[in-house]
């Protein structure tokens, strides 16, 4: 049976895994940890759950921990993370000390761990105060932030940085999404795997199996939407894009998603989108639990188009996803989206549910257009958005922390047997 870095060389090639392997034979036996706040739901835990195993299969002692919460400690991280996101958000003192107790309950169940660690990666705000409890540590601490702050609310986010500004250096998708710090910043847009079961081939059988247990008719055109039921999506804005778009041509709606534990929003959104829609028979919303990714691979393979409206994105891994399966994604014209979608190119960058609904009459009457495009969206993946890339950019980056006064970093592969 073959490791996985010699499966993701049939996707990359050798020459990539070799170089992973000499970035990371200086960083053998390292201990390295990533803390963000949920196991599933969500692309921060979707990238942990297999970079995690990649860096111990390079020989790096990769810990993964989750910090627990009660729903107030939550109530305050949403609203964090929306504020950061541009909202304007009033968040109480009681809100704000639960999440400090929060973080500093888990860093006493952590922190010998803490402590010892040689790299930190603390992901996104809901565990970033613990590093001001670690006075003792050891290691390099980085701050990686997922989400879009290049407008924040600036009272949360003043509060936020008195917390962030003490980590060695902050990890950031986009520059624009970045605030000043007083450390050191670095891009590395996120990535998807090729070998999860969310983006692995299907047969065409398999498919259509998928699609027919939720009455899906690939006869009819099928435009999908895959994402969290966050109003940040724009699910309401999508379904508005689909009614204009039917009163042309017949069409179907997929709005497929779930709830992140670290989102107590995501059931109120859900309920407006089943309102919005009614009971109108050719709009699908599919509530799916974390480990539907065979169901969410289908979907998109089986889609004419993928959408991903999103109002606010840090960076949108189902768009990776959709163009990872040749398919051209209409998106928001926002955050990280714009890295990935090339308008006019492999996709369309939209702004309205009715500039929306103008490309997606525009795809579905020119089927070779479709076809073009996914196959550039497919190629613009390859070439820069595989979780062999975003492993090799983290390496780097570990190495110049550890290494940055030095003039020569010796990174010469191990002779083996």
């Amino acid at each position: 049976m073959k490791t996985l870095l010699e499966q993701y060389a049939t996707i990359v090639g050798n020459e990539v895994i070799d170089h992973l392997k000499q970035l990371a034979n200086p960083l053998r036996g390292m201990k390295i940890i990533h803390i963000n706040s949920t196991k599933e739901g969500g692309g921060v835990a979707e990238i942990l759950n297999r970079l995690i195993p990649l860096k111990r299969e390079l020989g790096i002692d990769a810990e993964w921990e989750v910090i627990n919460g009660n729903s107030e400690f939550y109530q305050c991280t949403k609203k964090i993370h929306n504020a950061l996101q541009g909202n304007r958000e009033e968040i109480s003192g009681n809100l704000y000390k639960a999440y400090e107790e929060t973080n500093l309950q888990n860093y006493e169940r952590l922190r010998s761990r803490l402590e010892e660690a040689s790299i930190v990666f603390i992901h996104d705000p809901q565990p970033a105060p613990l590093l001001h409890y670690c006075s003792g540590r050891k290691g390099k601490w980085l701050w990686r932030c997922h989400i879009d702050v290049s407008h924040p609310f600036r009272p949360v986010w003043k509060y936020l940085r008195n917390y962030v500004e003490g980590y060695n250096a902050s990890i950031w998708s986009l520059a624009n999404f970045a605030q000043p710090l007083a450390h050191p910043l670095y891009l590395i847009p996120p990535s998807i795997d090729p070998l999860s079961k969310k983006n692995l081939e299907l047969t065409d059988k398999e498919i259509t199996g998928f699609l027919d247990e939720w009455n899906i008719d690939r006869s009819i055109p099928v435009i999908t939407q895959v994402s969290r039921f966050d109003r940040f999506k724009d699910p309401i804005g999508v379904i508005q894009a689909f009614k204009l778009v039917r009163k042309y041509t017949p069409v179907q709606l997929v709005l497929a998603g779930g709830g992140a534990t670290d989102d107590p929003e995501g059931t109120q959104v859900l309920g407006e989108v089943k309102e919005f829609a009614g009971s109108d028979p050719d709009i699908h919303i599919l509530e799916l639990p974390p480990d539907a990714h065979l169901l969410i691979n289908a979907l998109q393979r089986g889609s004419d188009i993928v959408l991903q409206k999103s109002l606010r994105e840090g960076f949108g891994l189902t768009v990776t996803e959709a163009m990872w399966k040749r398919k051209p994604v209409i998106a928001g014209h926002t955050g990280g989206i714009r890295l990935q979608v090339i308008n006019h190119y492999n996709g369309f960058l939209v702004n309205t549910p009715e500039g929306t609904a103008l490309r997606v009459r525009y795809l579905l009457k020119h089927p070779d257009i479709i076809e073009l495009m996914g196959k550039r969206a497919h190629q613009v993946v390859l070439d820069n958005f595989l979780i062999t890339r975003q492993l090799q950019e983290y390496l780097t980056l570990v190495l110049a922390l550890i290494y940055g006064s030095e003039d020569r970093i010796e990174i010469k592969m191990q002779a083996t047997a």
